[in-house]
């Protein structure tokens, strides 16, 4: 049997023709990786610069003291009725599945010890600081952004105001000084939310449960949780202020900063208590 010079098999033929195809794929894999990774470079340095030029600002009056405070009701206080409903409910599944664990090694008096852990620790602040992305960051992206299109921070510069210091620092401000308040809600009805579950299904006495939560629940495991929540306050203030403030192309552009205020400033609170509790354990304990 006599085979030609040029006659290759089937399958160094196939192999010929797909491993190009295939470096080909690695190759747009790559591309699209660091094309993605210099937008994000390029996002979060925006953003910090956004911030910078924004803090700047305080170094000189005026420091528009009755916007922050209004701010503060708009942002924090109307956003308080969330939280507390959030809290007491994530409070009662944890004590429910708490319960339900601690139950087998017949130790379910300590759920109130779970309980006030957890929520001081973690579930608080994120609860907190959630509530506060998803109303007030949304909040923040509509205004300024229905503010931008319609010109009116064009405005308030032609009338000698400087609109990152009264729009964009008094927001900032705002959401830092009253998350704290909002987690310390949040831990207390968190804790009431395990009550419920603690007295009505483990039998125990709001007296007991009390105790038990007072007894290992030190002043260390409360101020770490609240006051990582004022990076949180931060991370909301700079991303709904700096999507708003930025908005493009009409209404349809509003839209668009509303959504992604909420969901950028989410995935960073959640990015960020990842580094915050690891610095908190090292320090704190």
């Amino acid at each position: 049997m006599v085979i030609s010079r040029g006659f290759q098999p089937d399958h160094q033929r196939h192999r010929r023709e797909t491993m190009p195809a295939a470096r080909q794929e690695r190759q747009d894999l790559i591309t699209w990786a660091g094309h993605q990774a210099v937008l994000l470079v390029d996002y979060l340095g925006n953003m910090a610069l956004f911030l910078l030029e924004a803090g700047r600002t305080l170094a000189h009056p005026p420091w528009f003291v009755r916007e922050t405070i209004l701010q503060m009701y708009h942002l924090g206080v109307k956003s308080l009725p969330l939280v507390l409903v959030a809290a007491f409910a994530l409070g009662m599944v944890l004590a429910m599945q708490g319960l339900k664990v601690l139950s087998w090694f017949g130790a379910g008096n300590y759920i109130a010890t779970l309980v006030g852990l957890a929520v001081t620790r973690e579930l608080g602040p994120i609860i907190a600081g959630v509530m506060l992305a998803a109303r007030g960051g949304a909040g923040m992206g509509a205004e300024l952004g229905s503010m931008r299109v319609t010109s009116q921070i064009d405005a308030l510069t032609v009338c000698a105001v400087n609109p990152l210091k009264y729009l964009v620092v008094t927001r900032i401000l705002a959401c830092m000084l009253t998350l704290p308040l909002l987690t310390v809600f949040a831990d207390l009805i968190g804790i009431l939310g395990g009550l419920v579950i603690g007295v009505s299904q483990a039998g125990m006495t709001v007296s007991s449960y009390y105790y038990l939560t007072l007894k290992y629940l030190k002043l260390r495991d409360i101020l770490p949780g609240v006051a990582k929540t004022v990076v949180f306050g931060l991370i909301v203030g700079t991303v709904g202020c700096f999507h708003g403030y930025f908005t493009r192309h009409g209404t349809f552009g509003v839209g668009q900063a509303t959504k992604t205020a909420v969901v950028v400033a989410i995935l960073f609170i959640l990015i960020s208590d990842v580094f915050l509790t690891k610095l908190t354990l090292l320090f704190w304990g």
